[in-house]
Parts: C-alpha cells; sequence; structure tokens
C-alpha cells in the first residue's frame, strides 16, 4: 500500500513539474518602438513612420545565444501609447496598422490593426492582432523594424511621439 501511494504522489508530482516547466518556458516578451508621427502629417492621407524595435528579452533576438532554442513565435498583443506631448489623445488617427519586418526593411509582414479609432479615444489603444503566421525569421535576427501606417482624422499641432508595444509568445525549440 506504502508503494502505491508512493508512486501516486511521484506520479502527480512529475505532472505537476511538468506543467509548470511548460508554462515558465512557453513566454511572451514585449518589443517597443517609438514612432514619429510629424505635425505636417497630412489629413486623410495614408502615411507611415518606422522605427527600429528594442526587447528587454536581448537573449531572443538574435543578439544572444539562444535564439535556436525558440520556435512559434507569433503576435500575443499590440498597443499604442501617446507619449508626447503628455495630453495627446489618438482619437486623431482613423486607422493605425503595424508591420514587422526585418532591420534592412525586408520581408515586411502586418501584425496588427485598428480601423475603426473612435475620434473619444483616449492616450492608449489596444490594437486587433493578426497571429495567423509564425514570426521565427524576425523575432530570431538581429534587428527588428516596426512600421506604423496611419490616417489622421485631424491635423496635429505638433510632432506626436507614440510607443508600440508590441508582445510574442514563443515555445521552445526541443528538437535539439
Amino acid at each position: 500500500m506504502k508503494k502505491i501511494i508512493i508512486a501516486l504522489i511521484t506520479l502527480t508530482c512529475g505532472i505537476a513539474a511538468c506543467s509548470t516547466m511548460q508554462s515558465l518556458v512557453r513566454s511572451t516578451f514585449p518589443y517597443t518602438a517609438t514612432l514619429i508621427v510629424p505635425a505636417s502629417a497630412k489629413v486623410n492621407a495614408t502615411l507611415s513612420a518606422t522605427s527600429p524595435a528594442s526587447s528587454f528579452d536581448q537573449v531572443f533576438t538574435g543578439q544572444g545565444s539562444n535564439t535556436s532554442s525558440i520556435k512559434e513565435v507569433r503576435i500575443a498583443s499590440a498597443k499604442i501609447l501617446a507619449s508626447n506631448p503628455a495630453n495627446q489623445r489618438l482619437g486623431v488617427f482613423k486607422s493605425i496598422r503595424l508591420y514587422i519586418s526585418r532591420g534592412d526593411g525586408s520581408s515586411e509582414v502586418m501584425v496588427a490593426q485598428r480601423t475603426d479609432i473612435s475620434s473619444t479615444v483616449g492616450n492608449n489603444l489596444v490594437l486587433d492582432i493578426d497571429n495567423s503566421r509564425f514570426l521565427d525569421e524576425y523575432i530570431k535576427g538581429s534587428t527588428v523594424r516596426v512600421r506604423m501606417e496611419y490616417e489622421l482624422r485631424d491635423a496635429l499641432n505638433s510632432d506626436v511621439s507614440v510607443k508600440a508595444s508590441l508582445g510574442f509568445s514563443t515555445a521552445p525549440d526541443t528538437t535539439k
């Protein structure tokens, strides 16, 4: 009877440890980019702003040695925050689309968008993501570039700085 109880406890601990380990290894990591929309930007025209993206988790960006240990990278979240001027509202935008590409601008892919932005939106906005594709080739590269395509509803009084925050989810590559 003791052996059965010990075996059940060991089995339960093993299953719990595997689940915990999987949740720890499957992670989400952020990339941010600061994009500048000039005061001279035209209203009702499709324009764009581009910036390199950076991540706190440099181990996954190609600048570390661990990029071969991840796979199945997908977009998990996307958010825009108006950071300058301090009272800037995102209701000046009609639509926003976010694209990522390699650092040289090649092989661009849309990862998030919002086409129905209300004129009453505050200084932050969650975008609709497109997580239908894997983004391994971008995130495993040494640099990532973010391009924001936008259409303004209203003219701007000054340059507007917006911060794009992109969250990516990944799984461990256990085949290596």
